[in-house]
C-alpha cells in the first residue's frame, strides 16, 4: 500500500503486541517506528520526530504517564494514543488529562479501531497546526498592517500639516473687508480649499475649491491649486499686468488640471474685490451652492453659471460684477453642505439656504451654530465655508 506522509511511534514492551501493531498499521500505509520502552521511545521520538505516538502506560523504566509528560513538553500538539490493558481508572483519566488524544484498551479485538483512531488524532493534530499556522499568519500580517497603517497615519498628519500650513489666517482683515472660513473634512485629508490673499494695494482676491472625490488624492490637488494660483501672481507681477480676472484664473487652472492628467476636476467660485470702485468680480465654475449675499435688507443668490473646472480643454468662465454693499456677507460653502439642508431635493435645499444664511445673520459663527458643526459625526463628504464681510454687526 502507497505510504501516506505521516509517521507513528509505537512503544510498547510486549514485543508480540507491538509487531502486530505495527504491521496492521504499515498495511494501512503508514510509515512505523517501534521503541521497546519509555527510554529509548523518547530517544527515537528526539531523533525521528513523529507525527504520532502510541504507547503502553505499564512499561519498565519509564511509564506511560511519564512519556506523555514528555512528549507534550517537547510536542505540546503531537497526539498520544494510549492502548493499555484495563487497568484503574485514574490512569486512563490522568492520562487524558496529559493530552492524550485516545485511550483504547488491550486486547484490540478490531485493529481498524486503532487505525480510526490514528486518522482521526492526525486529522484534528493537522487542523490545530492548520489553525496555528493561520493565527501566526494572521498575527503577522497584523503587525504588517499595524505598520503600514502607522506610515500611513504618518504620512496623512504630514499631510494635513501641509493643507493647513497653505490655509490662509481666519480671521483675516484686509481694509474694511473680513475673511473668516471653517474646513471640515470627511477624512483625515480633505479635497475642500480656500484661499484669499492680496493682489495688490486696492485688490483682493479669494476662492472655495471642492476636488472631487476625497482623501489624498483629493487632497493632493487642493496642493496643486495653491500652487498654481501662487505661481499665476508671480508670472502677473513679473509683467506688471493690471488684469487679475477671476475667468482668466479658472482657465488657468482648467488647463492645469487637464494636463497634470491626474483625473481630478474641481468646482470652484474665484472673485476679486476692488475696493476703490467696491465693486466685486467674479467666475464660476460648475459649483453649488451659489455664494449667498446677505444684507440687512435682503439674502439671496449670486448669479452665475459655469463648467466643472479641469473636465473640458474648451471651457470658458465668464466674469460677473456686483456692486457691494456698505453692510453685507458673503457666504461660499462646498456642496458638502447641502447633506445638512432640510429638504427631499437639491430644489428643495437650496431654497432653504438664503433662510439659513439670513437667521444667521451672514456670519460664519451663526452659520456653525445653525449646521451644528461642531458636534457633527462621520460625514460623507468634505464641508468648506468661506464668509468674507464688511461692517457686519
Amino acid at each position: 500500500m502507497q505510504k501516506t506522509s505521516a509517521t507513528l511511534l509505537i512503544i510498547d514492551d510486549d514485543d508480540v503486541v507491538r509487531a502486530s501493531l505495527a504491521a496492521y498499521l504499515e498495511d494501512s500505509g503508514f510509515s512505523v517506528l517501534q521503541a521497546g520502552n519509555g527510554q529509548q521511545g523518547l530517544q527515537v521520538f528526539d531523533e525521528h520526530q513523529p507525527d504520532l505516538v502510541i504507547c503502553d502506560l505499564r512499561m519498565p523504566q519509564m511509564g506511560g504517564l511519564e512519556l506523555i509528560r514528555q512528549v507534550s513538553e517537547r510536542a505540546p500538539q503531537l497526539p498520544v494514543i494510549v492502548v493499555s490493558g484495563a487497568g484503574v481508572m485514574s490512569d486512563a483519566v490522568e492520562a487524558l488529562r496529559l493530552g492524550a488524544a485516545d485511550y483504547l484498551i488491550k486486547p484490540l479485538e478490531d485493529l481498524a479501531v486503532l487505525e480510526h483512531s490514528v486518522r482521526r488524532a492526525l486529522d484534528r493534530s493537522r487542523l490545530v497546526l492548520e489553525n496555528q499556522r493561520y493565527r501566526d499568519k494572521l498575527e503577522t500580517a497584523n503587525r504588517e498592517l499595524e505598520a503600514s497603517l502607522h506610515l500611513l497615519q504618518e504620512d496623512q498628519t504630514a499631510g494635513r500639516q501641509v493643507q493647513i500650513n497653505m490655509l490662509p489666517e481666519s480671521p483675516w482683515m484686509a481694509g474694511d473687508f473680513a475673511f473668516e472660513h471653517q474646513i471640515i473634512p470627511s477624512l483625515y485629508l480633505s479635497g475642500d480649499f480656500v484661499d484669499y490673499f492680496r493682489v495688490d494695494e486696492r485688490r483682493i482676491a479669494f476662492y472655495l475649491a471642492d476636488v472631487s472625490g476625497h482623501g489624498a488624492s483629493s487632497a493632493f490637488v487642493t496642493v496643486l491649486l495653491k500652487f498654481m494660483t501662487t505661481r499665476l501672481m508671480f508670472d502677473l507681477k513679473r509683467s506688471k499686468m493690471r488684469e487679475f480676472k477671476p475667468s482668466e484664473v479658472l482657465s488657468h487652472i482648467n488647463r492645469g488640471l487637464i494636463n497634470s492628467k491626474l483625473g481630478k476636476h474641481v468646482t470652484m467660485v474665484g472673485g476679486v474685490i476692488d475696493e476703490e470702485s467696491g465693486l466685486l468680480t467674479y467666475a464660476v465654475g460648475g459649483h453649488l451652492p451659489l455664494p449667498v449675499l446677505h444684507t440687512p435688507e435682503h439674502t439671496r443668490y449670486l448669479e452665475g453659471r459655469g463648467l466643472p473646472v479641469g473636465l473640458f480643454d474648451e471651457a470658458t468662465y465668464q466674469d460677473l460684477v456686483v456692486e457691494l454693499p456698505p453692510q453685507f456677507s458673503l457666504s461660499l460653502m462646498s456642496d458638502g453642505i447641502l447633506d445638512l439642508l432640510p429638504g427631499a431635493t437639491l430644489k428643495d435645499k437650496e431654497a432653504a439656504l438664503p433662510e439659513i444664511v439670513r437667521a444667521a445673520g451672514g456670519s460664519l459663527d451663526g452659520l456653525r451654530q445653525r449646521f451644528g458643526l461642531a458636534t457633527l459625526g462621520e460625514m460623507p463628504d468634505d464641508i468648506a465655508l468661506l464668509v468674507l464681510s464688511r461692517n457686519l454687526q
